[in-house]
């Protein structure tokens, strides 16, 4: 009855068979794996490091679980690995994670034993380096030096080495300061070029500017003392110190060159023949001894005497003509003109001032006219 009851159950059921099966037994869900790198993007050289973590890993007893990793640079065997990111080429890579589980020796041979990630990570390229550039002082004397000076930055802070080129001149230094010379180089611009190179063979320029201005133009020459005309005193023996009418013309001639440059002055130096120098030395041992005594000096007088028709005939200032006497052997009259800012001691040698207050002028008296000679008897 019992039997006959169960069958009647079962066929309402619609169940063909069935197994009687262990009360509380639940089947375990497959092993999985997810993956993570430490950082999305990376430099050449940069540590990076993946890890895996796996879930629904089975806790039964003597459970074994075993991780591998590949893939460019990707050394590790358990939950973690690094990455070589020195030895790589710029571009997107992939780290991949293994894992199984099962009995020691025997893991991954059952379903739902394995699993596998994997996590992407880009190797990105070096920037290159940044450079200013800039001269100081930027103008410049020719032979003159100036100061370049460089700024160079690394986005990635690689090493950097410096150099400098000129289109003229020189420039020395390997540093982020150089000097600049301008030794051998022509006015004008002259472009620098300052270059920073890292150690990835990137290089960056900058250019700055200088002038080298042009030298000033030499000074003019200092002004000399010009000499104008003689005079000749040996044409009348009995007045050898009077200014005749040929001293004259030479004198209009002096006061005209005076009258034309405002600044000017005038030297006029007298001379002597040797009979006349022999006298006046015989008279200055004479007045020696003798208060009163008279000397004579020929060279002064013509000077003196010559200054005197330009100021009283001409009008020139006294203050403007200088009297002196010379050295030479001759009863003349030398004339110069001195410029403003010439010196008549350093272009003229060999003279000596005359004493005005002991030498004065002379009148210009004519010839004493002749008496004429009684007639002869007749």
């Amino acid at each position: 009855m019992y039997s006959r009851t169960l069958k009647s159950v079962l066929l309402v059921l619609g169940v063909a068979g069935f197994a009687l099966l262990p009360m509380g037994c639940k089947k375990q869900p497959p092993i999985t794996l997810s993956c993570n790198a430490s950082a999305p993007a990376v430099f050449p050289g940069d540590p990076l490091s993946v890890t895996a973590t796996a879930g629904s890993v089975s806790t039964k007893k003597n459970n074994n679980v075993i991780y591998s990793w590949s893939g460019d640079g990707v050394s590790g065997n358990g939950t973690s690995a690094t990455v070589n990111t020195a030895s790589l080429a710029p571009g997107s890579y992939t780290a991949k994670a293994d894992v199984k589980e099962g009995k020691k020796g025997k893991e991954g041979l059952k379903p739902g034993q394995t699993a596998e990630c994997s996590a992407g990570y880009t190797v990105k390229a070096f920037e290159p380096p940044t450079i200013s550039c800039s001269a100081s002082p930027s103008t410049l004397k020719p032979g003159d030096t100036a100061t370049i000076t460089s700024m160079g930055m690394s986005p990635q802070n690689r090493p950097l080495t410096y150099s400098y080129t000129a289109t003229a001149g020189t420039v020395t230094g390997t540093g982020t300061t150089a000097e600049y010379s301008s030794a051998g180089a022509p006015t004008g611009a002259v472009g620098i070029t300052c270059n920073v190179s890292d150690d990835k063979d990137h290089t960056v320029s900058a250019n700055t500017q200088l002038t080298i201005l042009a030298p000033p133009p030499p000074p003019p020459p200092a002004p000399k003392t010009q000499a104008l005309c003689s005079i000749s005193f040996a044409n009348d023996p009995k007045r050898p110190l009077r200014v005749d009418n040929e001293a004259k013309a030479c004198l209009d001639q002096v006061a005209l060159d005076l009258k034309q440059q405002a600044d000017a002055k005038a030297v006029v130096v007298g001379e002597s023949d040797a009979k006349e120098k022999a006298l006046t030395a015989k008279q200055e041992k004479y007045a020696a001894k003798h208060k009163h005594a008279k000397v004579e000096d020929s060279a002064a007088q013509r000077a003196v005497n010559a200054k005197d028709y330009l100021v009283t005939e001409q009008g020139i200032d006294a203050s403007r003509i200088s009297v002196a006497e010379g050295m030479t052997d001759g009863q003349t009259v030398e004339n110069y003109l001195v410029p403003a800012g010439a010196t008549f001691s350093s272009d003229v040698t060999g003279t000596m001032p005359v004493d005005e207050t002991a030498v004065k002028p002379q009148m210009r008296k004519p010839l004493a006219e002749r008496h004429p000679k009684k007639k002869a008897a007749m």
